[in-house]
């Protein structure tokens, strides 16, 4: 990547655009196999903005080349910065996107499985709003159940997006979401938490 380039994105602070834009750029103009060097030379970067465009450059590709999607869910699911773990969630709706939702199903339900709660988290925060998305916004309880699966995680941070993610979707299948709450152990601290993120004041 131009170091100018790199300069200049070195100095963004707030937003994730430029460095989508960047990897963009990329995509378009290279081979694939040439921008897969490129993404993860990139991922090994001091900088996160650097290797976020890594990251976005990987959701790009990963509907074409599946070693895309590895590589995100075990390389980039383990790095440190938030702001990373935000554009993963954007390159796994990416992939999503790009292979199609529906038949997406078997991949989500793979990364909802995962261990690691920031692999979960990219599927539960990256299909924010899930009714908003193809397949999901005519089967809003499907999206629901996936959804739910992690109430009660260890996680706080896959809760909160658990929870936000059921809030969103209760604005408009609000009698959906109170038939999966009313399913709810409420006796369990971690179940409440997220409980009380999902019924939280619109």
């Amino acid at each position: 990547m131009d170091q100018e380039i790199i300069e200049r994105l070195s100095k963004t602070e707030h937003g994730f655009k430029p460095m989508e834009i960047e990897a963009k750029k990329l995509f378009d103009s290279n081979p694939i196999e040439d921008n897969m060097k490129t993404a993860i030379g990139l991922l090994d970067d001091e900088l996160y903005q650097i290797r976020s465009v890594g990251v976005f450059l990987l959701g790009y590709i990963s509907s074409i080349d599946t070693t895309a999607l590895q590589i995100l869910k075990r390389k980039v699911s383990n790095d440190k910065s938030w702001q990373v773990q935000e554009i993963l969630a954007k390159a796994f709706d990416q992939y999503c996107r790009d292979n199609g939702y529906e038949k997406s199903i078997p991949v989500i339900i793979d990364w909802l499985s995962d261990q690691n709660p920031n692999v979960c988290r990219a599927v539960t925060e990256g299909l924010r709003i899930w009714t908003g998305r193809p397949y999901f916004n005519t089967n809003p309880e499907v999206a629901i159940q996936l959804i739910s699966r992690h109430k009660a995680h260890e996680s706080e941070y896959l809760r909160k997006s658990v929870g936000n993610s059921l809030r969103d979707i209760s604005k408009k299948h609000n009698d959906l979401i109170k038939d999966e709450l009313s399913t709810w152990d409420l006796s369990n601290k971690q179940t409440l938490f997220t409980y009380k993120l999902v019924v939280k004041a619109k």
